[in-house]
Protein backbone atom coordinates (compact mmCIF):
# COMPACT_ATOMS: atom_id res chain seq x y z
CA UNK A 1 0.00 0.00 0.00
CA UNK A 2 1.79 3.03 -1.01
CA UNK A 3 -0.12 6.39 -0.34
CA UNK A 4 -0.53 9.79 -0.08
CA UNK A 5 -2.19 12.00 2.61
CA UNK A 6 -3.28 15.63 1.70
CA UNK A 7 -5.13 18.33 3.81
CA UNK A 8 -5.08 21.61 5.14
CA UNK A 9 -3.76 22.55 8.70
CA UNK A 10 -5.56 21.42 11.00
CA UNK A 11 -7.63 18.88 9.45
CA UNK A 12 -6.27 15.72 11.75
CA UNK A 13 -4.49 14.41 9.01
CA UNK A 14 -1.28 13.07 10.65
CA UNK A 15 -3.97 11.98 13.25
CA UNK A 16 -5.43 9.86 10.55
CA UNK A 17 -2.45 8.67 9.00
CA UNK A 18 -0.90 7.27 12.16
CA UNK A 19 -3.40 5.05 12.72
CA UNK A 20 -3.67 3.87 9.15
CA UNK A 21 0.13 3.60 9.64
CA UNK A 22 -0.69 1.24 12.64
CA UNK A 23 -3.13 -0.73 10.64
CA UNK A 24 -1.28 -1.89 7.34
CA UNK A 25 1.92 -1.58 9.36
CA UNK A 26 3.69 0.76 6.87
CA UNK A 27 5.65 3.77 8.13
CA UNK A 28 4.67 7.63 8.26
CA UNK A 29 7.30 9.19 6.26
CA UNK A 30 7.25 13.00 6.93
CA UNK A 31 9.16 15.41 4.27
CA UNK A 32 9.84 17.82 7.10
CA UNK A 33 11.61 15.28 9.17
CA UNK A 34 13.74 13.70 6.91
CA UNK A 35 14.97 17.05 5.69
CA UNK A 36 15.87 18.00 9.30
CA UNK A 37 17.30 14.47 9.66
CA UNK A 38 19.38 15.06 6.46
CA UNK A 39 20.73 18.32 7.47
CA UNK A 40 21.33 16.68 10.79
CA UNK A 41 23.01 14.35 9.27
CA UNK A 42 25.41 17.05 6.60
CA UNK A 43 23.97 15.52 4.02
CA UNK A 44 22.58 18.68 2.87
CA UNK A 45 25.00 21.51 0.42
CA UNK A 46 25.85 24.47 2.56
CA UNK A 47 24.23 26.35 -0.07
CA UNK A 48 20.64 24.57 0.59
CA UNK A 49 21.09 24.81 4.14
CA UNK A 50 21.33 28.52 4.29
CA UNK A 51 18.59 28.66 1.85
CA UNK A 52 16.75 26.59 4.22
CA UNK A 53 17.42 28.97 7.00
CA UNK A 54 16.46 31.84 5.25
CA UNK A 55 12.30 30.38 4.54
CA UNK A 56 13.54 29.44 0.96
CA UNK A 57 11.41 26.49 -0.18
CA UNK A 58 13.96 23.20 -0.86
CA UNK A 59 13.75 21.84 -4.60
CA UNK A 60 11.83 19.18 -5.68
CA UNK A 61 14.41 17.26 -7.27
CA UNK A 62 16.14 17.36 -3.80
CA UNK A 63 12.93 16.26 -1.67
CA UNK A 64 12.24 13.16 -4.09
CA UNK A 65 15.67 12.01 -4.05
CA UNK A 66 15.31 12.21 -0.31
CA UNK A 67 12.21 9.80 -1.02
CA UNK A 68 13.50 7.57 -3.16
CA UNK A 69 16.44 6.54 -0.69
CA UNK A 70 13.90 6.30 2.49
CA UNK A 71 11.30 4.19 0.38
CA UNK A 72 13.68 1.70 -0.39
CA UNK A 73 14.34 1.05 3.48
CA UNK A 74 13.71 -2.29 4.59
CA UNK A 75 10.68 -1.36 6.62
CA UNK A 76 9.19 -0.19 3.03
CA UNK A 77 8.68 -3.57 2.48
CA UNK A 78 5.11 -3.50 2.75
CA UNK A 79 4.85 -0.12 1.04
CA UNK A 80 4.73 3.71 2.80
CA UNK A 81 2.39 6.52 3.21
CA UNK A 82 4.21 9.73 2.40
CA UNK A 83 3.08 13.35 4.68
CA UNK A 84 3.63 16.10 3.46
CA UNK A 85 4.50 15.57 -0.34
CA UNK A 86 3.04 15.96 -2.94
CA UNK A 87 1.47 18.96 -2.28
CA UNK A 88 2.06 20.72 -5.99
CA UNK A 89 0.96 19.41 -9.97
CA UNK A 90 5.04 19.58 -10.47
CA UNK A 91 5.81 17.34 -7.49
CA UNK A 92 3.59 14.84 -8.35
CA UNK A 93 4.97 14.26 -11.43
CA UNK A 94 8.15 14.01 -10.09
CA UNK A 95 6.96 11.24 -7.81
CA UNK A 96 5.72 9.63 -10.43
CA UNK A 97 8.43 9.55 -12.06
CA UNK A 98 10.78 8.74 -9.77
CA UNK A 99 8.54 5.60 -8.91
CA UNK A 100 8.00 4.57 -12.37
CA UNK A 101 11.76 4.00 -12.72
CA UNK A 102 11.17 1.14 -9.64
CA UNK A 103 8.20 -0.25 -11.80
CA UNK A 104 5.87 1.43 -8.53
CA UNK A 105 3.04 3.48 -8.54
CA UNK A 106 0.60 4.99 -6.09
CA UNK A 107 -2.46 2.52 -4.79
CA UNK A 108 -4.35 6.02 -3.14
CA UNK A 109 -4.47 9.94 -2.42
CA UNK A 110 -6.22 10.29 0.65
CA UNK A 111 -7.80 14.02 0.68
CA UNK A 112 -9.23 14.54 4.27
CA UNK A 113 -11.33 17.74 3.67
CA UNK A 114 -12.87 20.13 6.38
CA UNK A 115 -14.35 23.43 5.62
CA UNK A 116 -12.48 26.46 5.90
CA UNK A 117 -14.35 27.85 8.59
CA UNK A 118 -14.01 25.29 11.24
CA UNK A 119 -10.48 24.74 10.63
CA UNK A 120 -10.41 27.97 11.62
CA UNK A 121 -12.38 27.76 14.68
CA UNK A 122 -10.44 24.75 15.62
CA UNK A 123 -7.35 26.48 15.65
CA UNK A 124 -8.05 30.30 16.96
CA UNK A 125 -9.44 28.92 19.52
CA UNK A 126 -7.13 26.27 21.13
CA UNK A 127 -4.68 27.44 24.01
CA UNK A 128 -2.20 26.02 25.46
CA UNK A 129 -1.55 25.34 29.47
CA UNK A 130 1.88 27.44 30.10
CA UNK A 131 2.56 25.43 32.82
CA UNK A 132 1.54 21.92 31.94
CA UNK A 133 1.53 22.21 28.07
CA UNK A 134 -1.27 20.33 27.35
CA UNK A 135 -3.67 22.12 24.64
CA UNK A 136 -7.16 22.88 25.03
CA UNK A 137 -9.96 24.24 23.06
CA UNK A 138 -12.14 27.27 24.32
CA UNK A 139 -15.48 24.93 22.65
CA UNK A 140 -14.57 21.48 22.45
CA UNK A 141 -12.40 21.04 25.31
CA UNK A 142 -12.52 23.96 27.70
CA UNK A 143 -9.64 24.37 30.43
CA UNK A 144 -10.58 23.95 33.74
CA UNK A 145 -11.15 27.30 35.97
CA UNK A 146 -7.58 28.99 37.13
CA UNK A 147 -5.49 27.16 34.14
CA UNK A 148 -2.81 30.02 32.91
CA UNK A 149 -3.57 29.92 28.86
CA UNK A 150 -1.68 31.24 26.08
CA UNK A 151 -2.93 31.69 22.72
CA UNK A 152 -0.29 31.31 20.33
CA UNK A 153 0.66 33.06 17.86
CA UNK A 154 0.09 29.91 15.10
CA UNK A 155 -3.47 29.74 15.99
CA UNK A 156 -4.37 33.63 15.77
CA UNK A 157 -6.49 34.37 12.83
CA UNK A 158 -4.39 36.12 10.26
CA UNK A 159 -1.77 33.51 10.31
CA UNK A 160 -4.59 30.41 10.02
CA UNK A 161 -6.30 32.64 7.08
CA UNK A 162 -2.82 33.05 5.77
CA UNK A 163 -1.86 29.51 6.24
CA UNK A 164 -5.33 28.40 4.65
CA UNK A 165 -4.25 30.36 1.68
CA UNK A 166 -0.82 28.67 0.41
CA UNK A 167 -2.24 25.53 1.02
CA UNK A 168 -5.07 25.95 -1.29
CA UNK A 169 -2.75 27.64 -3.90
CA UNK A 170 -0.15 25.39 -3.72
CA UNK A 171 -2.76 22.31 -4.12
CA UNK A 172 -4.97 23.73 -6.54
CA UNK A 173 -3.36 21.09 -9.42
CA UNK A 174 -2.84 18.70 -6.81
CA UNK A 175 -5.98 17.07 -6.28
CA UNK A 176 -7.08 17.52 -9.93
CA UNK A 177 -4.19 15.43 -10.72
CA UNK A 178 -4.75 12.94 -8.93
CA UNK A 179 -8.51 12.67 -9.24
CA UNK A 180 -7.25 12.38 -12.99
CA UNK A 181 -5.35 9.25 -12.52
CA UNK A 182 -8.42 8.01 -10.46
CA UNK A 183 -6.46 7.16 -7.45
CA UNK A 184 -7.92 10.03 -5.05
CA UNK A 185 -10.56 9.43 -2.60
CA UNK A 186 -11.78 12.36 -0.32
CA UNK A 187 -12.74 11.70 3.10
CA UNK A 188 -14.66 13.67 5.42
CA UNK A 189 -12.84 15.11 8.15
CA UNK A 190 -15.39 16.10 10.47
CA UNK A 191 -16.54 14.02 13.35
CA UNK A 192 -14.44 12.38 15.98
CA UNK A 193 -11.28 10.74 15.35
CA UNK A 194 -12.73 7.25 14.94
CA UNK A 195 -15.87 8.19 12.52
CA UNK A 196 -12.91 9.87 10.40
CA UNK A 197 -11.02 6.62 10.80
CA UNK A 198 -13.47 4.69 9.39
CA UNK A 199 -14.41 6.43 6.73
CA UNK A 200 -10.71 6.96 5.69
CA UNK A 201 -9.70 2.80 6.42
CA UNK A 202 -13.47 2.04 4.22
CA UNK A 203 -11.58 4.65 1.11
CA UNK A 204 -8.61 2.29 1.73
CA UNK A 205 -10.18 -0.98 1.88
CA UNK A 206 -13.11 -0.28 -0.77
CA UNK A 207 -10.47 0.46 -3.37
Amino acid sequence: MRLVFVGPPGAGKGTQAKLVCEKWGIPQISTGDMLRAAKAAGKLPAELVAKMAAGALVPDEVVVQLIAERTTASDCGRGFLLDGFPRTGPQATALDAMLAGRGQKLDRVVAIEVARELLVERAVLRRTDKLTGQIYHLKYSPPPAGAELEHRADDREEVVQKRLDTYEAMTAELLPYYEGHGILRRVDGVGTIGDVSARVFAALDGG
